[in-house]
């Protein structure tokens, strides 16, 4: 009976704050598409070109970069200390995406490491208590689960501030660069910059709320299986 009332409690919650922090995915992608923008971002460098110059910027040119033409998402390594481009030359939010994956390999090592390791042992954990539940091999269900919340929440501080930090600095960084190549009039960079701030602004919300959603849907799947089991 707790496990159903848990699986009702987790879905009404996640439903509320996706209301509450208006979570669309496809709005965000919709805001992403701009023909002006992006006409305006050709001028400039090609995306590994871009890189360099953003880790001249921020005193970090031992960073190596890599180019993936199929992949869909830009990722900052932390235990390789590479940053991994994707295939995203014909958008204009390019610039500010690099920016972003720059400013991770800034970051505080000590919490970059702990967030890959810690992110590795919590899917593990998570995957380990699944299997064991729907193979009647977990005794204390409710005290395993609780245990899994207090990782979810570890994890999401972590992540959270992660990815806030860079992407709140990364409008400023890829201003600045914008700026100092003098590629596009301070009218073209505005525009430009003004691009950013919608994406930011849906961005923020949406990066944050799927953060939770994939703690809420865990959780929910692993009420599911004790229903079941």
């Amino acid at each position: 009976m707790e496990f159903i009332i848990i699986a009702i409690v987790t879905l009404v919650i996640t439903i509320v704050l996706k209301f509450i922090f208006n979570y669309n995915i496809k709005l965000l992608k919709n805001i992403a598409r701009d023909d002006e923008l992006d006409i305006l971002a050709k001028k400039y460098p090609e995306n590994v070109e871009i890189c360099k110059e953003y880790l001249k910027m921020i005193n970090n040119e031992k960073v190596k970069i890599e180019e993936d033409n199929n992949s869909e998402a830009c990722l900052y390594i932390a235990i390789t200390d590479k940053i991994s481009i994707a295939n995203i030359s014909k958008t204009y939010t390019r610039i500010q995406t690099i920016a972003h994956e720059c400013l991770h390999s800034i970051q505080d090592r000590k919490i970059l490491m702990f967030n890959f390791i810690f992110s590795n042992i919590y899917i593990i954990y998570y995957f380990a208590i699944c299997i064991l539940a729907a193979i009647k091999l977990l005794p204390y269900k409710l005290m395993f689960l609780s245990i899994f919340l207090l990782l979810s929440f570890v994890y999401y501080v972590v992540r959270a501030y992660l990815e806030n930090d860079a992407m709140i600095k990364a409008k400023y960084l890829a201003k600045d660069y914008m700026e100092k190549q003098k590629f596009s009039t301070q009218q073209e960079i505005d525009k430009i910059v003004a691009g950013f701030d919608k994406i930011n602004n849906a961005g923020i919300k949406c990066i944050n709320y799927n953060l939770f959603l994939g703690i809420m849907i865990k959780l929910f799947a692993f009420s599911i299986i004790c229903i079941i089991i």
